[in-house]
């Protein structure tokens, strides 16, 4: 056989001539795994399920939210003042108890937003068929027009597109 040059075997290896390779770990055997059980797929189902996703929503929108309505309650300067007197300073049970009462009130929004937005991108979801970014958008929509229509027609179509495009922006980077 010829000598092989160092030339043609470099097209072969980097070249033009390369043919990429597709990974894929069955071609290899794979990686071995063991049937799963009844109880494992009982679980999945669950965790896959819309209240659970709803409950987790509702749940994990409540202690954000009083998280975030302590914190806005702790860089408030008027937090515990009284209209009447403001010159008297206020106790610290005073604060603590409008940090309290801001939390638990933040609390409870965000933990409704979160069970809305939650089950309507379920809804959707399983309505289309299809797990992409466009359920989220649509369920956005929903979302913020019902909490926005509230305030009227105008609020509402704000409040849809806002939320749409927050849903967006959110679904694009954790993607």
């Amino acid at each position: 056989p010829p000598p092989l040059q160092y030339s043609v075997l470099l097209e072969h290896l980097v070249g033009d001539k390369r043919r990429p390779r597709v990974w894929d770990p069955a071609a290899l055997g794979g990686i071995p795994c063991p049937p799963k059980s009844e109880e494992q797929k009982m679980v999945e189902r669950v965790m896959e399920s819309c209240p659970f996703k709803a409950a987790l929503a509702c749940v994990g929108g409540f202690v954000l939210g009083g998280a975030f309505g302590i914190f806005t309650a702790g860089i408030d300067t008027n937090v515990g003042f009284d209209p009447k007197d403001p010159y008297r300073t206020p106790t610290a049970k005073e604060v603590l108890k409008d940090m309290g009462q801001r939390g638990i009130s933040y609390a409870k929004n965000f933990a409704i937003v979160g069970a809305m937005f939650s089950c309507t991108e379920c809804v959707v979801e399983s309505y289309r068929g299809k797990s992409d970014w466009k359920n989220s958008v649509i369920s956005g929509c929903i979302t913020g027009g019902a909490i926005g229509f509230r305030a009227g027609l105008k609020a509402g179509v704000i409040g849809c597109g806002g939320f749409a495009a927050f849903s967006a922006a959110v679904d694009y980077y954790l993607r």
